[in-house]
């Protein structure tokens, strides 16, 4: 009897986990119903869009996850945006163009951004170049020690440090 209770107290406390678990890691979404758009396929779009744009109040977090009211007025441009007809890359330009390239949570490949994108990737070669050639120099100086004979009077000497005579 004992046991069966314990066993029914472990089922409960697991699926109480379960479900504490399954809640704490669905997705936030602060979107509210009244800008659900009602086309379900412009709505799709809106919502790709809404998780490529920061809000600029929590800086990392997308403005469908946002509930501050700079995240909820970009939610709606978009999709004002779309309804007027603009296509996804138009809406993208018009809100950097609006508020910059720091509003992309990904910002783009181009001649100004190449150090972010590649300098991690340089300081990465660059360090390894250097870790290479430091490894090579020492293995070049550790043959050089090894390859040079003692001359007579230095063995002369080393004997006589030593204690020891010929």
């Amino acid at each position: 009897m004992c046991a069966a209770w314990l066993v029914q107290v472990l089922k409960a406390g697991l699926l109480g986990l379960a479900v504490v678990m399954a809640v704490a890691t669905a997705p936030g979404q602060a979107y509210e119903p009244s800008e659900v758009l009602s086309d379900p396929a412009l709505e799709s779009r809106a919502r790709a869009l809404s998780a490529d744009l920061r809000c600029m109040v929590c800086q990392n977090q997308s403005i469908d996850d946002s509930n501050a009211p700079l995240a909820k007025d970009l939610r709606i441009l978009v999709r004002d945006r779309l309804v007027q007809g603009d296509t996804d890359e138009e809406v993208m330009d018009y809100v950097v163009d609006r508020y910059g390239e720091y509003v992309l949570l990904r910002p783009r490949v181009a001649p100004h951004t190449y150090l972010l994108w590649f300098g991690p990737f340089i300081v990465l070669l660059l360090a390894g170049g250097l870790a290479v050639r430091y490894f090579m120099s020492r293995s070049a100086d550790s043959l050089a020690e090894e390859g040079t004979p003692l001359s007579e009077e230095e063995r002369l000497r080393v004997g006589q440090i030593l204690g020891k005579s010929d």
